[in-house]
Formats: C-alpha cells, structure tokens, sequence
C-alpha cells in the first residue's frame, strides 16, 4: 500500500525508575545552541582524569544573591534563593554527573533539583519535598550542564561530582564539509549522539545528531571578515571527534544579521515539573511575562460547572483552551483561584451571550480578593459571536450557526496581590449575564519611565494629532539630540494611521498595560495603527497597547503595523487586540518582532510575504488569530524576491479560530523552532503548503525549510465543506514541494488526525509532488475515532490522503520518517493509495 517499515514502532510501556534520567538524555540530545556567554566560556572542561573518568567536586560558577557563601565551606553562611532567581550552578560545559550534595541550614525547605543543558529547558532530577541539613541526590551519569535548586531559599554549600565513563573512544571527525553561502553542511557520522560548531575556533552552536547543516546569521561587524568553521562530533558519552577540515567564507562588512539565528530564549525559572520530552524536544513556546491559569483547574462554588470536554464549534466547551470552561449561571456561583505568582492585574477569557439580533451586550463580573470584594470586569460580547458561512461569517445570527464566541477583558487590581492570595470571579445579584470562564492571567506590572526626557518628545495631550505632532518634531529635529518619542501612561485615542517616514524613530510607552491606544468606540471597523517608509528604516515601536474596534475581517486595512519595503525595524512589547493582524510585512528585511500579545484577530497574527528575508520573530503569543497566527507566505504580487533566512522561534498559538497556528507557503533555508500550538478549532496546528491561492509565487527548495521542535495539543479540525484537517498538514499544490525537514514534533490529542499527505488536483492531474521530504523524531499519540459526522477520516496516527473532497485525487510523492513513535491512536498509518510512499526507518 505504498508504505515500507523497517523498524516496529517505539516500545510501549517501558519500565522507568526515575523519569528525569530518559527526559534529561533527551534534552542532551537535543544539542540545543549555546547562548553567548556560555558558547564563550565552554571549552576544555577542568577536573576530569585523562581516561575519561570524572573526580568531585567539580569546579562551577554559582548563582543567586550572595552566592559565593554557597562555596565558603561554611555551612551556617548561605545564598539565598528566590522564585525569579533560584540558587544555580554552571559548569561550563555539559558533564555526566554523579551526585550533588546541599547544605540546606535551618528548617526544611521544599526543595527540588532541576537540570539543564541549555539555561533553558530544565527537568526533573530529583523529587520535590522537604529536605534540610546535609543533602545527597544521586543522579546516575545524568548529562548537565546547569542546575537549580528550585524551592530553596537558602542553600549553605553546593557541591558537585562528576560520574566516571567507560566509553573513552571518540567518534570519527565530521566529513564532506562544504559551505552553501553562510550554510555550513556535513554528513552525518555513524553513532553520533550530536554536532558542536566552532567558527575561527570559538564554540558557536550544538546540534542534535540528526542536522546535517547550520545557517549562521551573526553579522561580520565593521569590517570585511574571514570566518574559518570546523565541525566536531559528539556521542553519548559527551567524547568530541577531532576537528573536521575547515570551511571558510569571507564575510562582507555589515552583512548578515546582528543576531544568531538560533539563539534559545532567557530562561523562566519555574517550580513546575518540566514536560517529559518526546522526539527529543519539548516545545515549550514563548517565554511570556504572565501566568495563566485554566478555570477547570480552579475551585468552583455555588454549584458552577465545568463543563466538556468537546471539539464542537460555537459551544463553551469546544471553543474554550483545553476544551473545558467554568460556566456561573446562578447568583453565588464563582470560579476561585489561588495565585502562585505576584499579581496586581488579572485578564480573563470569557463569553456571554450576544444580542438577539446581534451587535452584543455588556455586563459585569465580580472579583473578590481573599474572600473581600474587589472590583467588577467589565465584559462585552461586541468583538465576538459571528454566524452563518465558515469562510466569512458574519454578525447576523440569522446567518447560520454561531462560531467565535470567547472574548478577553482586563483588569488592574490596584494593588499587589500576593501569590498566595485568593482571586474569585463570582456571579452577584448586580451582574445580570451568564458567564462561560475559560481561563485567567496574572502578572505584576509597573510602568516605564520616560528613558531619557531630553532625548524622547512627549505628546502635548492623548489625542492622535498629539502624538503625530510628538513623531513630527521628532523627525524635523536637526540638533541630533533628539532619538524619538516616548508616550506616558494614558489612553490614547486614535482614528487614523500614524505616519514615520525620512528618519528613523523611537516609539516608547510606558507598557503595554499603560500606554493604550483606542480605536473610536462609536465606530467599526476603523484602520488604525502605523505607517513606515524606507526612511525611517532602523526605527523602533516598544511598549504600548493597540485595542481596535473591528468586529469583523476585512481584508487590506486593520493592520497595526502595516509595511512594505522597510527594514531593520524592531517591534517589542505591544499587545493587540480586536484588530485584523499585529503585523504585516511586504518585503521587509531583518526586522525583529518580539515579547509582542496577540489576541482575538480577525485575520492573521503576523504574516511575513514577498520577499522578506533576515527577519526574527521570537516570544510572541497568540490567542484566538482569525487566519494563520504565524503566517510566512513566499508571494511575489508586491515586490521582493526569494524569501529565505527567516528564523521564526519560541512562538506559542492558542485557539486560532480559523486556519492554522502556524503556516508557511514556500520559500527555503528558513527556520521555524520551538513552536507551541494548542487547541485550533477548524484547521492544521501547522500548514505546510505550496499552494499559491492565484498569486504569483516561489514554492519550497531546493534548499531545505526547517521545522524543529514542535508541540502540537489538540488541533485540527474541520473547514472547506467537511475536509478534515491534521496536526501537520504537508500539502504539495502549484508550486514546488521540496526540502521539508522537520526534526522533533509530538501531536498530541488531534481532533481527526496526526499528520496528513495531501495532493492539489487540476482537471484531474496531480500538481507538484512530495518531494525530499524527512520527518525525523516524531512522536503522534492519541489520535482517535471522532464520533461525529467526520468519523470515518478521523483517527488517524499518519494519513496518506486518498480522496480529500469532490474533484481531487490521492497524495503523491514520498516522505520518510526517522525515530517514529506512534500510540494510542485508532489506526497508526493510513495509506490506500499506489501514488504516495511512507517510509519509516
């Protein structure tokens, strides 16, 4: 039937004594980059014997405040810890370590030991619970490179041992190394656990054992450079190959980006247990500066329901994060919360009901402190509820039936709350609606001065002429002096798009939470936010909130930031919301789109087209995007030319209501890593596509396009007349298919199916196939039958596509999967068709 399987699926059921010790050899294996600091520092590692076994203690670098009297020998002194700044250790370089012992003075402390091989991902290395006095955590030859006492306040001494090895033979030197541009490229060695990087003899990046290739981004600087690269080799012991042959490139001054492509995000300490692994990554996502909380897993009272699970549209459970909502329906019935963080804001997903004939209604919701009432959210249901035909529903209930019915408001508590505390939404006899409660953020915010109020223009008043006259006088400044504009707390309200142009500029506000722009509140649909051109190539927008007033898509305006032919623009910290997209860019070159809130769009979050190139998009968060929340489409309708070196990172999708959480329409060497989605209601987690949709396009490759970690929890769905949709969806169409390399992904939960091949057909003739395409460290897991009127497309761990819908045909083409694991799912692979061949290795 088209498929070869060489190998039997993973084991199931293993035996484990210690989760931590198969996730930690995972994180190691993944061979994330080092960041600056630790690429620089690590090199020779001290106190190991010349045979390869390891002696105690280990010399390291400890952190926390006071840290050095975790190493003065005296028991009684200590450093001391925090939640947003554990005592840590570094060793400088990854080592298989023995044990770790603690001097933990005065009364017992919670206390767990987490590792790391990156400063990023940490896992479990011991258990957490009350532990002082003289400690000992064993760690059987567990590989780290960092550690963290998480719990612990005080810790008197930290000692480490490292774990002696037997396997003291390295592995042979990396060959055929050859450079494609700034692509460094090699084979792979037999029983290679990993690769480490080195430019002009400087440790630049680790890399799990099935790359092949490395981009590097990082500028030359001032000057013409010569960059000379050798790979190594690396097993799972931790040996190192000799040095393979040297390729080298000059480096044109001021070329290439002013930031490594890969570079993992600033660490998050946390108490939680960190995920166990599958394929060989986690995909944790954005590092964001709040903390959500699903309602399900608060305490309810006065009879409220949780209510689903469900994958329905336009039903409370189905629509909600997680599939389960907190419904108060009743007067006493509350939702209640206990804080595990500081918190003088709170956010909450909600919905109430619409008007009968459509337009929403308004209500309040009460919110009490540790028992005491608070203050009241004001909620609407303006922004929500539209109805009638999928691909453009309107705000007619009369249409057909109801889809988009969550919306989001926010509050400022006016005072710290501490983690601890008791925050309960509740129904009273003043708030007249019904509620449905999906889930809260808490976060702690404090505003942004003015950075330098002689070189940053304040707006006269909060009026949109007020500002334009601020970014004016900014730009006609001929002092030198003058760098931008800085916007102080207020709400701003604006009808228009602001102009930037001849210079560049800096746009500041105080925050996100404080500096807020406001579309007018009598009006619909307003195209409002900011215009760039060339000139003001090199400006930046940081730290204010876009709340617009669209209620739904129309496509061309509602774009905050709409740009075309600009560069090496830098947007930071905005929150956006009821508006069309965040971001749209038409050739726009290394730009830099980061810590940036996306929430309930009517079309894509942010979308990267024609021509693009050099750009970072890292730490965004989306919730409820209306099209793609991570969009990079590869046209050429308006300009530009190949679209390539483009590193899309760290990005986390929920609830994308239409199309995918992330999605990208040809082009070559771009990144796409550590990406999260959860929870799409009609469509793919992740689209990879070469359709055109009518537009002159560029398909994929030759040069390969990288997908690595990726997390995928209960996406899919059903769109276009009843096709259903995967968790990844590779479709080869009217352009070039090619070069697909995706390297860790775990589906979890899909609504129909893990991962679908699938064909476009043109008068009955197959379009472009699949092509070299390898799916490496994939794990696909809980793929069931739906139940519903989908049921027979539905459950399916892989699916070759036979018949997606009327007038196409099966897939074509080949893939193959390396370190496949499917489970638990009603039918593992799926592939009737003579047209299109599975291998698994």
């Amino acid at each position: 039937m088209g498929t070869t399987q060489r190998t039997a699926r993973a084991r199931r059921g293993a035996a484990r004594t210690r989760a931590w010790r198969p996730t930690l050899a995972a994180v190691l294996s993944a061979g994330l980059l080092l960041s600056g600091w630790q690429a620089a520092s690590a090199g020779a590692v001290p106190g190991g014997l010349p045979d390869g076994r390891d002696t105690g203690p280990l010399p390291v670098r400890i952190g926390g405040k006071s840290a050095d009297r975790a190493q003065d020998g005296d028991p009684d002194t200590y450093a001391k810890g925090s939640r947003s700044h554990w005592v840590g250790a570094d060793l400088g370089a990854t080592r298989r370590l023995d044990r770790v012992r603690l001097s933990l003075p005065g009364k017992a402390q919670q206390v767990q030991l987490q590792g790391s091989v990156n400063g990023r991902d940490f896992v479990e290395l011991s258990d957490a619970r009350a532990r002082k006095g003289e400690v000992t955590l064993r760690l059987g030859g567990a590989p780290v490179r960092y550690l963290r006492a998480v719990g612990a306040t005080r810790v008197g001494e930290l000692a480490v041992y490292g774990a002696a090895s037997g396997d003291t033979a390295p592995p042979k030197a990396p060959q055929r190394i050859r450079l494609d541009g700034a692509t460094l490229r090699w084979e792979r060695v037999p029983g290679a656990a990993g690769y480490d990087i080195y430019a002009d003899g400087r440790l630049r990046a680790g890399l799990p054992a099935t790359a092949t290739r490395w981009q590097d981004t990082t500028a030359a600087g001032g000057t013409r450079q010569k960059v000379a690269y050798t790979v190594r080799a690396r097993d799972a012991a931790g040996n190192q190959s000799p040095d393979s042959r040297a390729a080298t490139r000059v480096v044109a001054a001021g070329k290439g980006s002013s930031r490594a492509a890969f570079t993992p995000p600033r660490a998050k300490p946390t108490s939680k247990a960190a995920p166990e692994r599958a394929g060989n990554v986690t995909a944790t996502g954005a590092d964001m500066p709040y903390t959500t909380v699903e309602a399900e897993s608060g305490t309810t009272g006065g009879g409220a329901q949780v209510v689903g699970p469900n994958r329905k549209i336009g039903d409370l459970a189905g629509e909600a994060s997680g599939r389960k909502a907190v419904t108060l329906k009743e007067t006493g019935q509350y939702v209640e919360f206990t804080t595990t963080v500081d918190t003088n804001t709170l956010v909450t997903r909600f919905s109430i009901p619409d008007a009968p004939g459509g337009g929403g209604t308004d209500a309040t919701l009460n919110v009490y402190v540790d028992g005491e009432k608070s203050k009241a959210l004001d909620l609407t249901s303006r922004y929500a509820w539209l109805y009638g035909p999928e691909a453009a529903p309107v705000n007619n209930p009369g249409a057909g039936p109801a889809r988009h019915i969550y919306d989001e408001a926010q509050l400022d508590l006016g005072r710290t709350v501490p983690a601890g505390s008791r925050i309960r939404l509740q129904k009273d006899a003043d708030n007249s609606s019904s509620y449905a409660i999906d889930f809260v953020d808490f976060e702690k915010v404090s505003a942004t001065p003015n950075p330098d109020p002689e070189a940053f223009v304040e707006p006269a008043g909060f009026t949109h002429q007020d500002v334009q006259n601020a970014l004016d006088k900014a730009r006609m400044d001929t002092t030198g002096r003058i760098q931008g504009v800085y916007l102080p707390p207020g709400d701003y309200r604006t009808s228009s798009k602001f102009q930037v142009y001849l210079k560049p500029v800096k746009v500041i506000g105080a925050g996100p939470w404080f500096t807020r722009f406001h579309a007018p509140s009598g009006q619909e649909n307003t195209d409002v936010g900011f215009r760039a051109d060339n000139g003001a190539n090199g400006s930046t927008f940081s730290g204010f909130a876009y709340f617009g007033n669209y209620t739904s898509r129309i496509d061309g305006p509602g774009k905050v930031f709409d740009f075309q032919n600009v560069s090496d623009i830098t947007i930071e910290n905005i929150w956006a919301e009821h508006m069309v997209c965040l971001y749209w860019g038409a050739n726009t070159d290394r730009m830099t789109l980061k810590d940036n809130r996306i929430r309930n769009t009517f079309a894509d979050g942010l979308n990267m087209t024609n021509g693009s190139s050099d750009n970072l998009v890292t730490d965004n968060e989306t919730r409820a995007t209306g099209d793609d929340s991570f969009a990079l489409f590869s046209a050429l309708d308006s300009g530009g030319g190949d679209q390539q070196h483009n590193v899309y990172q760290n990005l986390t999708s929920k609830l994308t209501w239409r199309a995918a959480g992330l999605a990208v329409y040809g082009g070559r060497l771009n990144t796409f890593r550590n990406i999260r989605v959860a929870d799409t209601l009609v469509y793919s987690g992740v689209t990879i596509s070469s359709l055109d949709f009518g537009y002159p396009m560029n398909g994929f490759g030759p040069e390969e396009t990288t997908f690595e970690g990726l997390g995928i929890e209960r996406a899919g769905g059903h769109f276009w007349n009843g096709q259903t949709f995967p968790g990844i969806w590779l479709f080869s169409a009217s352009k070039p298919f090619r070069g697909i390399r995706v390297n860790g992904a775990e589906i979890t939960d899909p609504t129909y199916h893990g991962i679908m091949f699938q064909t476009n057909y043109v008068g009955q003739q197959p379009q472009h196939p699949v092509e070299d395409t390898e799916l490496t460290d994939v794990t696909v897991s809980g793929a069931r039958k739906s139940g519903d009127e989908y049921d027979e497309k539905s459950g399916f761990g892989i699916w070759a596509n036979e018949m997606p819908e009327a007038g196409q045909g099966p897939a074509v083409g080949e893939a193959t999967f390396r370190g496949l694991t499917l489970r638990d799912n009603a039918e593992d692979i799926r592939n009737t068709t003579s047209t299109f061949k599975i291998n698994i290795e």
